[in-house]
């Protein structure tokens, strides 16, 4: 079991790995596509402000992901196990093909997707916490391309 376990601890690195690769697509590579700032210093831009997130974000984020998805009852080793495999597989393949996607949305859907695989649907929790990330999932290109619209119609007129 503690082999196991340390299995478990490796793969959640390693997600923790891929999730800095594949993120960093995201946030740095417009910085430095436009010039904005050169790819050093987009790095080390990058890594003082997730650095810094710790200390004033704190574990936000890992604390709604742990609870309100899934029935906490069904979690076990195996679960967490195939959260993170799903969660990885999602982040590589969105990687590889250049499609922009939320690390922790993919946790989230990984972590669901084993629970449901264990036990069936009856795990999930359906309440706020699916409305609140669905609905971020959706708005939120929405929210992009209508502010990028009113950005470039802005430019224009000025």
């Amino acid at each position: 079991m503690v082999t196991f376990v340390i299995f478990i601890v490796a793969v959640a690195l390693a997600f923790d790995f891929i999730n800095g690769f594949h993120d960093s697509a995201n946030s740095i590579a417009t910085i430095v596509g436009t010039r904005v700032l050169s790819p050093l210093a987009a790095v080390i831009w990058a890594a003082v402000f997730n650095f810094s997130a710790l200390f004033f974000v704190g574990t936000a984020v890992a604390k709604s992901v742990a609870a309100g998805f899934i029935d906490l009852n069904v979690v076990d080793a195996n679960v967490i196990l195939g959260g993170l495999l799903g969660a990885i597989a999602w982040n590589l393949i969105t990687w590889w093909f250049g499609i922009p996607s939320s690390s922790s949305h993919a946790l989230i859907g990984g972590y669901a997707g084993a629970a449901v695989a264990k036990v069936g649907f009856s795990a999930l929790l359906w309440g706020k916490k699916w409305i609140e990330t669905l609905s971020a999932i959706v708005l939120s290109p929405m929210l992009g391309a209508l502010m990028g619209f009113l950005l470039m119609v802005l430019v224009f007129n000025l």
